[in-house]
């Protein structure tokens, strides 16, 4: 949920700085001559503009770039979102700050979040994700993960018949959305019939729309109306959850089954279950993780593919060795899945050039150095993904689409991590790589498709996506 965090909070700080614009004062400092070389910018705005601009423009590397060649290759000092913010740059900068993770950093975002995810149990949102990173590793583990494979495919197979097949034209963006929101239902909370889906992604489309708006709790603003939906949602889980009690109670339903089912059985230390509006936060807020990041891989996958024929092609082709080793029916599993190689090579270079997490904050918890320079207690700080991706010490030729450099080990530590690194490293990048992977095997083996606008922008917001959904012409393999 990291990639929210961003927006969440830009609109509403751009608001305030321009009723202050015309309000100078000076940051004192008493260790500034140690701090980052950089510069703060516009009283309480700082550079949240210019930051922010780029993303919209498409281009948000620009942002880190520029001032990577102006101060610091490493790090530099800034002020986004009315905070002060040291950003750091290079393998170097991820190094240091995965491997000091709760012991010089913690993880940060606004107060607002809890208007949109409220805990039942009062505590912050840095608490509640602890609790969850806890939890999830038991369900999320490439282990527990491979009896899911199947249910996987089955649904990717009837997302398929029913969006995309016997179409000439579709929209991929809202496509793929659809397709993730709609595994992460049934995985989540046992949540399948396209009917009961499409209830639950219709007020979940309204939240995400409110978390990159002015959060301002006021009548007929995006940011009540998504305080809305998530109340509205949070009904719905609390409705299956009690359902799910009785049917525990019963032995009719599995502990095993979902995550639901492993949050109703599963005691904390102090051999306390967890109540059930706090079963319904956590799963609100897996649902919203568990989906948007994917939904926008999977749409610049089809976008890569329809731009490279010669990659599709090594993608169909080992896919249809697979398809083709299938006896009639039988649904995909754990030896298909490490077949995958090339496929998943495509989709890691997918990744890099586009990553759906930009970057993400963090909070000095004392004062320490990095590279010669003082970061202050308090001091927010940003690390972002293209300071590597897009990097050429880091990936030669980093614009060009190379699905090689993920051949044997692999690239440099700590230069791609599109799924973060250290202790935050995202808890659900092997489920990613099997809903991902999953995708493109039943995409691939039904289409080739071409671009409807060769050169469709992209808009970061805040994460990369095509400004028209990415419509696409499709064209169907003959039987």
């Amino acid at each position: 949920m990291e990639i929210f965090y961003v927006s969440l909070v830009s609109f509403f700080v751009i608001i305030v700085s321009f009723a202050l614009h015309f309000l100078f004062f000076k940051n004192k400092s008493g260790s500034s001559e140690r701090l980052p070389p950089g510069k703060t910018g516009w009283p309480v705005i700082g550079e949240s503009l210019e930051f922010l601009s780029t993303g919209w423009k498409g281009h948000p590397e620009k942002f880190i770039f520029d001032r990577m060649a102006k101060y610091s290759s490493h790090v530099f000092r800034t002020h986004l979102l009315g905070e002060k913010a040291a950003v750091f740059c290079g393998a170097a900068g991820n190094k240091f700050l995965f491997s000091n993770e709760n012991k010089l950093v913690q993880a940060w975002w606004p107060n607002s979040v809890n208007k949109v995810f409220p805990s039942s149990t009062q505590t912050s949102s840095k608490e509640e994700a602890i609790k969850m990173r806890k939890m999830l590793p038991n369900f999320l583990k490439p282990e527990a993960l491979q009896r899911y494979i199947g249910i996987m495919d089955h649904i990717a197979q009837r997302h398929f018949s029913s969006g995309w097949e016997n179409k000439d034209q579709v929209e991929v963006f809202p496509l793929c959305k659809n397709y993730t929101f709609w595994i992460a239902s049934r995985l989540f909370v046992s949540v399948e019939e396209p009917t009961e889906v499409a209830k639950m992604l219709e007020p979940f489309n309204v939240l995400a729309s409110g978390l990159i708006s002015v959060p301002v709790d006021l009548p007929g603003t995006p940011f009540n109306k998504a305080i809305k939906a998530s109340n509205e949602i949070r009904k719905m889980l609390v409705a299956i959850i009690k359902q799910r009690k009785i049917d525990l109670a019963e032995g009719k339903a599995s502990p095993t089954q979902d995550i639901m089912s492993h949050m109703l059985t599963t005691s904390d230390e102090n051999g306390k279950f967890m109540n059930e509006l706090d079963v319904a936060d956590k799963i609100l807020g897996l649902l919203i993780g568990g989906h948007d990041t994917a939904s926008s891989a999977c749409t610049f996958i089809v976008k890569y593919l329809a731009e490279l024929p010669e990659i599709y092609e090594g993608v169909y082709k080992e896919q249809m060795e697979i398809a083709n080793s299938k006896a009639p029916g039988e649904l995909l599993n754990w030896e298909d899945i490490q077949k995958m190689k090339y496929s998943w090579n495509v989709a890691c270079e997918v990744l890099r050039l586009a990553p759906p997490l930009q970057g993400a904050f963090r909070e000095a918890l004392s004062e320490f150095m990095f590279n010669g320079f003082s970061i202050p207690k308090g001091w927010k700080i940003y690390w972002s993904v293209n300071s590597t991706h897009r990097n050429p010490e880091c990936f030669s030729e980093p614009l060009k689409f190379d699905p090689t450099r993920f051949d044997g080990s692999g690239p440099a530590p700590y230069t791609y991590v599109p799924f973060g690194g250290g202790p935050r490293m995202c808890p659900g990048k092997e489920y990613a790589r099997l809903e991902i992977l999953i995708f493109m095997h039943n995409l691939v083996k039904r289409f080739k498709w071409e671009k409807m606008i060769a050169d469709e922008k992209i808009v970061v917001d805040p994460m990369p996506i095509p400004a028209k959904g990415l419509p696409v012409r499709l064209f169907a393999h003959k039987a």
